[in-house]
Order: C-alpha cells, then structure tokens, then sequence
C-alpha cells in the first residue's frame, strides 16, 4: 500500500515543480489609450447641469493587448472636489453604440470603495479589474455623476461617441434613450498590465494628431493607423501609442487647452511606460501670427526663434527621463480659409521645418510635410489628403501620415 501511495505522488510531485506553474511575471503597467484633459469652451462644453445625476458611458480602444485594466480619472479643471458616485467598466457592442455586452459589465472599485472623491486638479486611478484584452478592444467605461462638476473636465475632441443618460446605468447593458455627445468628459487613461517589457509612444500635437477630419467612431486618425502597422508587426506588438492631440493647441500660448510646454510633464512625461514622443506641434503659432493683422519681419523672426527655442525644451526635458524624441515636419497649409496664410507665413513653415530636418536636433524626423504635399504645389495639401479646408487631411492623409512613418524608428 505505501509503495502505491508512492507512485500516486510521484507526477503530483512533478506537475508542481513544471514551468507553467512558475512564479507570475512582474507586471509592467503601461499606458494603453490616452486623452488630453482640459477645460471645454463655448459649444464643446455641456449644458450646465447635464452631468448632474447621470451617467456617462464612454467607448475607448487600447492600443495594445494586456491582462488587467485600469483607468484614470479626471478633475484637472474643477476648482472644488469631485464626487464619482460610481463607474463600470464593460466590452462595447461596437463603436458609435451605447449597447455592451451584459456578461461582460464589472463595477470599477477606488480602494475598495464604489465611489470615489478626487480633489480639484487632480486624477485618480481605479483599482485593477482582471479583464484580458486585445489591442484594439472597444470597451465601455461609464461614470456614475451625482452633483455636477464644479467645472467639467473634458477632451473636446473625441472623434467617437459618448452616451449620456440620468439616472444611474452602471448596469444598464442597452442604455436606451441615452443622448449621443461627441466628446470624452473626465475620462483621462485607460493602462492595461502587461507581463512582457512594453514601449509606449506618445504622440503629443494640435487638431491633425487629435484628428480633426478623421471619420467619427472609424478610428482613422494618423495614430490609430500607426497602431495597427505596429500590432501587424511581429516585432513591434509591444508598443503602443497614445494620442495627446488638442485641436487649436500652440507650443507657445494657451488656445483650446495649455500650451504644449504647459502640458509636456502631465500628458507625456508622466505616461506610464513611455519611451518615445512624436512631437507635431506649430502650424497653429505659425497660423495665429498673421490672423487678425499683418505682421512685421522681426515678428515672423521672433516666432520662428521661439519655436525652436520651445522644440529644445521638449527635447531636453524628455531626453532627461529618457524618452526618444521624434520631430514631425508642418504641414502645408495655403488655400485654409481660417488663417489664409501667406508668403510669410510659408517662409515661416519652411524654416521651422528646416529647423527640425536638421540632424542633432530632433532623435529622428518624420517628414509629414513630404508625404502629404502637392508636388506640383508644395505650399499645398495634395488634394486627395486634404480634408476641404486646406489645413487638415482627410482620412487618406492620416492614413498616408502613418505610412510615412519608418518603423525602425521604434526598436
């Protein structure tokens, strides 16, 4: 009987000391999919009172696969706390839906606690949830709102449909009779655990990285398209992008949202895991020049100083953590009919873009202004890139800024 009690043992013995039963890996928690927070203006707020016992459901696409999730919350704008009486966490059905996948709905918990007060200015992450995703998961995320936000938190910008509904719908798989708003509210990041060491650009930029003219809920901005080269890259699955575009945003000036040196420690430097930046920033300081008024040589000079003297800080302050720094030529913009630029303003262009091909600058360079120009009208989009304004293009020209994009910048 021992000797059977033996042989009984002897693959149990075996079985727990096999590799598949090792220790788990350390996990990485990186970002996944990002928006920039701001405080929204004129028609890109909501109606005073809107948020006030509702929810809000949000759909987001991480740009990477993980096995947990996690996500930030927002107050940066508000002036007094916020009280988050409640969020979910869920698979969407499908862009531009309310609709989720019922089985798939968790409640989100802040230490433990359904609910959660962030103080003014400040984000907060939510407890992890054990939620394997792919890359390019739609997942829901919905907030529970009691009192209104003392000033609403938000990313204008969203290219994708948000549902707003009152009344408490953490649960609510359908959300029917939810209204549609095209814009992300106090939803900051969504970082996902992963087990292998991941990479993590950001693509920091005004309305041409946030994706103004891309199609709403086709995820086609420049950004999504880089994603997909690198997820259909064996080598390069372990990167991700997050997008950090604000339409109107200056390097040197406040406009819709802080100006990009304002912004640079919160929306780039402190993304967990990032290791590269695409910087995409100046057609808007070169554009608001000459808008209202005419303006001197020495103005024109001054600008194109200030501008590269505001590209060398960006580099030198993510070079100290680390981070490579990837510059991205402007765009031509002549024929747009909100700047209507000029000759000087074109003179402009090429000499902040000389500024920035020039080696010992930037890391590396992206030429989106070679990619998407007309050769035989190089101040001008070529005209299947551009949108209709002359300024931003148009879902072939993101898809053509991707494509300029050499993946060997990222190894």
């Amino acid at each position: 009987m021992r000797l059977h009690l033996t042989h009984c043992l002897l693959p149990l013995a075996a079985f727990v000391t096999a590799p598949a039963l090792a220790a788990p890996c350390a996990g990485q928690w990186v970002a996944a999919w990002t928006s920039a927070q701001m405080v929204p203006t004129g028609d890109n707020a909501l109606a005073p009172g809107m948020l006030a016992d509702a929810t809000l459901r949000q759909i987001v696409r991480p740009s990477v696969a993980g096995s947990q999730v996690r996500v930030r919350l927002s107050n940066l704008a508000g002036t007094s706390a916020l009280h988050v009486e409640g969020a979910s966490l869920a698979r969407a059905l499908r862009p531009g839906a309310a609709a989720v996948d019922g089985r798939t709905i968790v409640p989100l918990r802040f230490d433990g606690h359904a609910d959660v007060v962030i103080p003014a200015g400040a984000d907060y992450l939510s407890d992890p949830v054990v939620l394997p995703v792919k890359a390019f998961d739609d997942l829901a995320v919905s907030i529970r709102y009691g009192k209104e936000p003392s000033v609403q938190t938000s990313h204008p910008g969203s290219r994708a449909t948000s549902w707003l509904l009152k009344g408490d719908h953490l649960a609510d798989a359908g959300m029917a009779g939810a209204q549609p708003v095209e814009h992300w509210f106090s939803l900051a990041a969504l970082e996902v655990e992963r087990c292998t060491l991941t990479q993590v650009i950001v693509a920091l930029g005004d309305s041409i990285t946030d994706g103004r003219g891309a199609t709403t809920d086709g995820n086609d901005r420049w950004t999504d398209n880089l994603a997909r080269r690198l997820q259909a890259d064996p080598k390069r699955r372990h990167m991700a992008i997050v997008n950090q575009g604000i339409g109107g945003n200056r390097l040197l000036q406040d406009g819709l949202g802080p100006n990009a040196l304002a912004r640079l420690d919160r929306d780039v430097l402190a993304q967990p895991g990032v290791r590269a930046l695409i910087l995409l920033e100046g057609i808007n300081d070169i554009g608001t020049l000459t808008r209202e008024a005419p303006a001197s040589a020495a103005d024109h000079a001054e600008l194109v100083k200030r501008m590269t003297g505001a590209y060398r800080q960006i580099i030198a302050r993510a070079r100290s953590r680390g981070i490579k720094v990837i510059g991205g030529t402007i765009l031509p913009f002549v024929g747009n009919g909100y700047y209507h630029p000029d000759a000087a303003n074109e003179a402009d262009r090429q000499a902040v873009n000389q500024w920035i091909r020039t080696p010992g600058h930037f890391d590396a360079v992206i030429d989106f202004d070679r990619a998407l120009r007309d050769p035989a009208w190089p101040d001008r989009l070529l005209p299947r890139y551009d949108s209709g304004d002359g300024l931003h293009p148009s879902p072939a020209g993101y898809r053509a800024m991707a494509d300029a994009i050499p993946l060997g910048l990222f190894p």
